[in-house]
């Protein structure tokens, strides 16, 4: 008896608490999304709260499990997890059925599962297993294609399903690889892709690639601390557009401008290089690789969203961004949403009282658009409160991770970490129009079994770990 209360104190409980709390908060906004006089009984399984109530049993039960087995298999099987996530995703590729657009869905019976839900924590394992070897180095080169393979392998096959927002999940687990050991100047190169990103979507394309030959200039001037290259540099790749420009028109090419421009930034570079030859080889060799990946990835995104992109996604952006403005069309969920939200004020109009949710102003109110409830019903406190409950858990998370003795319990903590970041942010981010809409559910609160019992695996895998330390 005296062990059996020891290993129960041994589980971290303000964690624990922390789910539960968030998980009744989740099943009455559900429940006050959906309401309706006709339906009002908590028990009703026909209606989604019901049917959450369920979910979240097994959610429980899901979790005890975890908790009574032996933490050695989550290391031992991390691999064999990941091999199954694969597999189902593969399935949900091949024989799944289409929701919202998204081939991601398997149907077992009655029940639908979205297998890219599960593959995350099956992922945050396999990474945890790799980096977790002794001495393992994340910046050596065959470390970097094994982690790339493990990352993006469920991302390709994410995006081959057409679930853009599930597979832009995965590319925050660079926070947990910068725990491991990434330089800062790569999380700043990072960013600056996440700028260029944004830019071009704004500007042209041809815009983006002479501000990009003017950095690269910028950085030869900055960190050479020789005009003279710079200038050979800048002449020459300008003859060279001059001469390509006269070749393209009277030798009958058709080239743009920003063709021409990117052909001549690198024919200037060899000849800088001539120059620098035993002085600055190894800057102009990075500037080379800078202005070959930003230019590479600036005319990649050009046409991925012109020519990839589904136009609805397209618009939403667009409307995100303020290129364009759409409220009654593609911004009518964001715009709904924020009313709602607005329509709260501080205190809120007070549970199961909100006219935008009642009358179903918001679509998917209760899934991705759960937050709306909370800001119109619980008002701007009640908001405060869930947004600090989720930063508490995440902050928790990181504060257990970093007590870790065992490196893969640490990097799988910051990987639990990473994701339910992600998740909050964005989703509550995509309800108040600062992100733009990419379906992805709100941890806990959202409707759905798929993503309450993949948190639930998630979290309290890493809170076994934790026990077991």
């Amino acid at each position: 008896m005296q062990e059996r209360n020891s290993a129960w104190r041994g589980l971290d409980w303000p964690l624990i608490f922390i789910y539960l709390l968030l998980v009744l908060m989740g099943w009455l906004n559900i429940y006050a999304a959906v309401y309706s006089d006709e339906h009002s009984s908590i028990l009703d399984f026909t209606q989604r709260y019901g049917m959450q109530l369920i979910w979240i049993f097994f959610a429980f039960a899901l979790a005890i499990v975890i908790l009574m087995l032996d933490r050695r298999i989550y290391f031992v099987f991390a691999y064999f997890f990941y091999g199954i996530s694969i597999i189902f995703l593969i399935a949900a590729l091949l024989f799944g059925r289409v929701v919202n657009g998204a081939h991601s869905w398997l149907q077992i019976g009655s029940v639908g599962i979205q297998p890219a839900e599960f593959a995350k924590f099956a992922t945050v394992l396999a990474l945890a297993k790799l980096i977790g070897v002794y001495n393992f180095k994340v910046l050596q080169p065959g470390s970097i294609l094994k982690i790339c393979a493990i990352l993006f392998l469920p991302v390709v096959i994410i995006l081959l399903q057409n679930d853009t927002g599930s597979a832009m999940v995965y590319f925050v687990l660079i926070l947990m690889l910068y725990r491991e050991g990434l330089p800062n100047w790569l999380m700043l190169f990072l960013a600056f892709m996440v700028l260029l990103f944004i830019l071009v979507i704004i500007y042209s394309i041809s815009t983006i690639l002479i501000l990009l030959f003017c950095i690269t200039i910028l950085l030869f001037l900055i960190y050479g601390n020789k005009p003279k290259e710079a200038i050979i540099y800048t002449v020459s790749s300008a003859i060279a557009g001059v001469i390509i420009y006269i070749i393209s028109k009277y030798g009958g090419y058709s080239l743009s401008f920003s063709t021409i421009i990117l052909i001549s930034s690198f024919i200037g570079l060899p000849i800088a290089l001539a120059y620098a030859f035993f002085r600055r080889i190894k800057l102009i060799y990075y500037l080379s690789l800078f202005l070959f990946v930003t230019t590479s990835f600036a005319l990649t995104v050009d046409y991925g969203f012109h020519r990839i992109l589904p136009i609805h996604q397209q618009k939403r952006i667009n409307d995100l961004l303020g290129i364009e403005a759409d409220p009654q069309g593609w911004g009518y969920n964001v715009n709904q949403s924020k009313i709602a939200i607005g329509s709260g004020g501080f205190f809120g109009k007070g549970y199961l009282q909100g006219t935008q949710t009642k009358f179903n102003f918001v679509p998917e109110q209760s899934t991705d658009f759960i937050f709306c409830t909370v800001g119109e019903e619980w008002g701007f406190i009640g908001s405060t409160v869930v947004i600090a409950l989720f930063a508490i858990l995440i902050l928790r998370i990181i504060m257990i991770a970093e007590r870790q003795q065992e490196a893969f319990a640490r990097v799988y903590g910051y990987g639990v970490a990473s994701i339910l970041f992600f998740h909050v942010v964005v989703n509550i981010g995509m309800t108040i129009g600062l992100f733009p809409v990419i379906g992805i559910p709100l941890p806990f609160f959202s409707y759905g079994g798929s993503s309450l019992w993949a948190f639930t695996i998630l979290l309290f895998i890493f809170i076994k770990l934790d026990y077991s330390r």
